[in-house]
């Protein structure tokens, strides 16, 4: 019987101390992610495309979910989102859009363009704490401990 695969998450997050965080609430619950942080939209089209530095999956392998801002520079979250859901290969991939934005067009944009849910940001680390295990329980990601 091998052992379960480690479950990959892509974080796209232009911001570094976000996704400092949202690693650290992470291993705070003790889920065994492999979070993949890519910091801009460009980047995270590369990683799901297997472009450039991405090219071997060995290293950089698809994940299971993304975590997605929508504000990125070079491509915003819209676009990435955009680009997934118009790939075969991506259009099971559940896409949970991470902001800060509370924008109502930025949500129905979201959900147009077929996000599988809409997170905002908590401020506090508590709070970050609580949405993440909320988002493994929702999503049911592999490798998250049991109730």
């Amino acid at each position: 019987m091998s052992a379960p695969t480690r479950p990959v998450v892509a974080l796209v997050d232009d911001d570094e101390n976000d996704r400092l965080f949202f690693e650290r609430a992470v291993r705070k619950k003790g889920y065994g992610w492999k979070i993949v942080a890519l910091a801009t939209g460009r980047e995270a089209v590369d990683y799901l495309s297997g472009a450039g530095r991405f090219a071997d999956r060995s290293a950089w392998p698809l994940p299971s979910h993304v975590l997605l801002d929508l504000k990125l520079p070079e491509l915003s979250g819209l676009e990435v989102l955009e680009w997934i859901r118009r790939h075969p290969a991506f259009q099971a991939l559940p896409v949970i859009v991470l902001s800060s934005s509370r924008e109502p067009s930025d949500m129905e944009r979201a959900k147009a363009l077929g996000i599988d849910a809409y997170e905002v940001k908590p401020v506090e680390f508590r709070a970050l704490v609580l949405t993440v295990a909320s988002i493994a329980e929702r999503w049911r990601i592999a490798g998250a401990p049991a109730p």
